[in-house]
């Protein structure tokens, strides 16, 4: 067969790039077209997307895959972070400039929905964990806060549909990224509408689902014209980046739940692949949460804080004049005493802190511990925090499926900071494997090859990535002082 190229578009938080994926023999390439930053824009006291500066960076990086590449190019798709969206009029005009799933228009909207509807109600019909940043109550605000602009709403598009409308013209919501909006219900795998209606969230404006590797028709002329692409195909991929990250783990396991992947970036999800959602009272109490994989799959997994802790310190110093680098950042931290601080990394005072240093130094103080001054100190705390969060939300998960995790798959940008990789072994007493690193556009690339039929199964998605990534396995060390911490950290949490 001829050498193919797929285009991914991976958004993250932080940066966005075009990637052109080229599958060759069961080995895939990737090639990072165009990288660009992607910052929130503060606007009368809110936190907005500049969507529209995204689509121009977009097209640029199509633009250099065209020249590159050609007529090799099979189809383009998009994969976004989840939660966030984007709302159209019947017209197609944009209603406002979406807001950032960090905006404060949410805080104190999730206590009054449970005052309208109980919080096991909920969890019942939609399966995921309760965080104030979920779609639904982004929409309640917006229903309490301006229900005018959202009765004028047609059509509701998550961040990656909205991309592919601008790419194809499509209206619809892909399934993966769906299961991120506590919208939908796990069982019947359509919108949760008897729950919107409770809210007052028209339900007429959520479009039609679809699964991961939907052909959503061809380029728009226009487009085609401005990239110098041709025709191609734009292509739903598992638009939630996690999960085309979770379908990118090299594990040989597929259709067992003996294994736990960690897709680490600005947010840390951990959890297991399953066959159905788990939505029971033991569910409830540990909000977990149950998002769409590839194949009709449930991602039973958690949302831990994440590499956010050390981005926002690394703000935080060069605000203060010390600029370092991460790798820099990593060495001080490996420097620094063990367990001399440490945090409960999913408190909400860490989720949008206007200076996280400070945040964490102030955790320390109210409970009692060493508050960590140098940057090492600091980033420690971060990185041993989110290792026994990890420990915490894994035995969680085993003592729902029954089932003992042997080995933990680490993928995403996190797995480069090998301090954490090993912190991780070390907390939750289990091998780690790391990589590949670039999981979410292998996993983005990778369902559009299978979408052509380059590719046919789940298992041959995750045969071709272990034979064209590195992995670095990762032994558990220095467990009794780790029990320690994980105890201690209990007690500091409750």
């Amino acid at each position: 067969m001829a050498e193919r190229v797929y285009l991914a578009v991976d958004l993250g938080a932080e940066s966005g790039r075009v990637i052109a994926g080229t599958l060759n023999e069961g080995i895939v390439r990737l090639d990072e077209l165009h990288r660009f930053p992607n910052v929130t824009v503060p606007m009368a006291g809110t936190r907005r997307w500049d969507v529209l500066r995204l689509w121009t960076d977009i097209q640029d990086g199509l633009a250099k895959g065209a020249q590159k590449y050609g007529d090799r190019i099979v189809s383009v798709g998009v994969d976004t972070w989840g939660v966030d969206y984007v709302l159209l009029t019947k017209n197609n005009e944009m209603l406002g400039a979406p807001y950032t799933y960090r905006d404060p228009r949410t805080q104190g909207v999730m206590g009054h929905a449970f005052t309208r509807v109980p919080q096991a109600e909920i969890f019942a019909q939609t399966g995921l964990q309760f965080m104030e940043i979920n779609t639904l109550y982004q929409l309640i605000a917006m229903s309490l806060k301006d229900p005018e602009l959202l009765a004028q709403a047609d059509k509701f598009l998550m961040m990656p549909d909205f991309f592919h409308w601008l790419l194809s013209g499509s209206k619809v919501v892909e399934f993966t990224n769906a299961t991120t909006t506590q919208c939908l219900h796990p069982l019947k795998r359509n919108w949760a509408n008897e729950l919107l209606t409770k809210f007052q969230i028209p339900t007429s404006i959520f479009p039609d689902l679809v699964q991961p590797g939907t052909r959503l028709g061809a380029l728009r002329e226009e487009v085609s014209r401005r990239t110098g692409l041709g025709r191609i195909q734009v292509v739903a991929p598992a638009t939630h980046d996690t999960a085309a990250a979770v379908a990118a783990v090299p594990t040989d396991q597929t259709g067992k739940a003996n294994w736990a992947y960690i897709s680490s970036g600005t947010w840390s999800l951990i959890g297991v692949e399953v066959q159905q959602a788990v939505i029971g009272p033991e569910a409830l109490a540990l909000n977990v949460t149950n998002e769409g994989g590839i194949d009709g799959t449930y991602r039973l997994l958690k949302n831990v804080m994440g590499l956010w802790l050390v981005q926002e310190c690394r703000r935080s110093f060069e605000r203060k004049g010390n600029t370092f680098d991460y790798a820099t950042l990593v060495q001080k931290a490996e420097a620094a005493e063990p367990f001399r601080s440490i945090v409960d990394c999913n408190d909400s005072a860490f989720l949008s802190p206007d200076d996280m240093a400070a945040a964490l130094q102030a955790w320390c103080r109210k409970t009692g511990q060493p508050v960590p001054e140098t940057e090492g100190q600091l980033i420690r705390c971060a990185l041993e925090s989110l290792a026994l969060k990890y420990r915490q939300v894994l035995e969680g998960i085993e003592s729902l499926t029954g089932t003992r995790i042997e080995v933990i798959h680490v993928v995403g940008g996190g797995g480069k900071n090998e301090l954490l990789n090993q912190f991780t072994a070390n907390a939750c007493g289990r091998p780690v494997i790391a990589g590949p690193v670039e999981g979410t556009a292998l996993g983005n690339v990778l369902v559009q090859a299978r979408s052509a039929g380059d590719i046919g199964s789940l298992e041959e998605i995750r045969a071709v990535v272990r034979a064209s990534s590195e992995l670095k396995r990762f032994e558990p060390q220095a467990g009794a002082a780790w029990q320690g911490a994980h105890e201690r950290l209990i007690s500091l949490s409750r």
